[in-house]
């Protein structure tokens, strides 16, 4: 799931067209440590919630879905002409607090919750564990779309390519609000 498109995905390939790899470095390790941090407080906490509270899910699922629909809404026209190198990417933290509300990493950490529940006693370290593991298969997966994004920049100049860009990405968003919303 972690290759897959999403809001970090789309986010990195846009930082990627807009700053470039190497400026997107610590969007890309905030994403991988903010999701292990989020996998690994689900895993030892909010899959009891959820499992026992299933309505909290559901509006955490709806509230998630509003943002991600708004963050599509908001990337058309994100990239402006001769402004590549406008604004600033994510930072670490920011990249790593946007997990909180991004409707994929939730779908994420609560799948692994739930299906990867250890049988053993010591399900804390087996929890940190998966979430370190998760981590480590996460980084390499997400550091493509950047690269993907950094190979992109040449073609901003033209036009009709930035608007292709920009609907390409948002519809991505939407068809991933739409598929989390139906699963």
């Amino acid at each position: 799931m972690f290759v897959t498109p999403g809001p970090n995905n789309t986010m990195l390939t846009i930082s990627g067209i807009k700053f470039g790899f190497k400026k997107t470095i610590p969007h890309i390790f905030g994403i991988s440590i903010g999701h292990a941090l989020q996998i690994s407080i689900v895993c030892l906490g909010f899959g009891y919630i959820f499992q026992n509270y299933p309505i909290v899910q559901n509006y955490l699922k709806w509230i998630c879905l509003v943002y991600l629909f708004y963050l599509a809404w908001k990337m058309i026209g994100s990239i402006k002409n001769h402004e590549v190198n406008a604004g600033k990417p994510l930072k670490f933290i920011e990249a790593s607090l946007f997990q909180w509300v991004n409707p994929k990493a939730w779908t994420i950490a609560i799948t692994v919750s739930t299906a990867f529940y250890p049988s053993e006693e010591n399900y804390i370290v087996a929890f940190l564990f998966l979430a370190f593991f998760a981590s480590l298969v996460n980084l390499p997966c997400i550091s493509l779309w950047a690269l993907f994004g950094a190979s992109l920049r040449k073609f901003i100049d033209n036009k009709t390519i930035k608007k292709i860009i920009e609907y390409f990405f948002a519809l991505l968003l939407v068809l991933t609000g739409i598929y989390l919303a139906i699963n």
